[in-house]
């Protein structure tokens, strides 16, 4: 591969996918030069805050790990330098490691302003450049073509050997509902099948109207009952409604498995 600038590769761990609230635990940076040569930065980051126990089954990191690690604010300065004015690479770095890390800099005083700066990202390349739909899966996991795609009919027989195909590939003794793992990051962040509430830190935040990300379910109670009040006699679903009450009354979930 031949270029010109300095090239910066880059991967985050964080506690989770919200990049206006949660927090990088590992951050690595391979910057690639011209010339061939090539500088690597790694480290382990204190979030400050518990890592979520799905989060541990991802990535190998728990609390013990980065306790006596450097928190970001310790590292920011040097991050900012490590990147300086090179180009940007990664995988689905536009849309989550970018800002991430742009939201933490800022909480550290700092400023990356990566939109400046050149950036590759490789999974926005894979997915402009290859096939991602019906047609593609059955022919990457049937080995067949499909005909008549768009047709009712052969979507529904090609989808349905798909399926077969993927418990075969990634379930555990052929069994369907094992499949049902690959919804994980849905159930460890989100409390309810709409993601009207989302889990972070211990407790629960509205993802919709005025009070959207900036109050835990907790807060609410305190801040306006009125509001709450209203979406239980609202176009809600009764599991979002069972929760509002339930708070309305004092009476909170304890965030499991899936509870940051």
């Amino acid at each position: 591969m031949k270029f010109t600038r300095d090239l910066v590769v880059l991967d985050l761990e964080s506690t989770g996918t919200w990049i206006e609230k949660d927090k990088i635990i590992e951050i690595a940076m391979i910057k690639c030069k011209p010339s061939g040569e090539r500088e690597t930065y790694h480290k382990r980051v204190n979030p400050g805050i518990p890592i979520p126990r799905f989060i541990v089954e991802l990535t190998g990191i728990s609390d013990n790990d980065v306790k006596d690690a450097p928190t970001f604010k310790d590292i920011a300065l040097e991050v900012l330098q490590f990147i300086g004015s090179s180009d940007l690479s990664g995988f689905n770095v536009e849309r989550f490691d970018l800002p991430l890390l742009e939201r933490e800099m800022w909480d550290a005083g700092q400023k990356l302003e990566w939109q400046k700066l050149n950036v590759y990202d490789a999974q926005k390349i894979y997915h402009i450049n290859e096939k991602r739909d019906l047609t593609a899966a059955y022919k990457f996991y049937c080995s067949k073509e499909l005909n008549n795609a768009h047709s009712a009919l052969a979507d529904t027989e090609a989808t349905f050997g798909i399926l077969e195909a993927q418990v075969v590939k990634y379930g555990e003794d052929e069994n369907l509902e094992s499949l049902s793992r690959f919804n994980y990051e849905t159930r460890a962040e989100y409390y309810d099948p709409d993601r009207k509430f989302r889990w972070w830190n211990g407790k629960l935040y509205m993802m919709f109207g005025k009070y959207a990300k900036q109050y835990s379910l907790q807060d609410l109670v305190k801040k306006d009952r009125g509001y709450l009040e209203w979406i239980v006699s609202a176009d809600f679903s009764e599991e979002v409604k069972e929760l509002v009450q339930n708070a309305l009354n004092s009476k909170f979930p304890v965030a499991g498995a899936g509870g940051n």
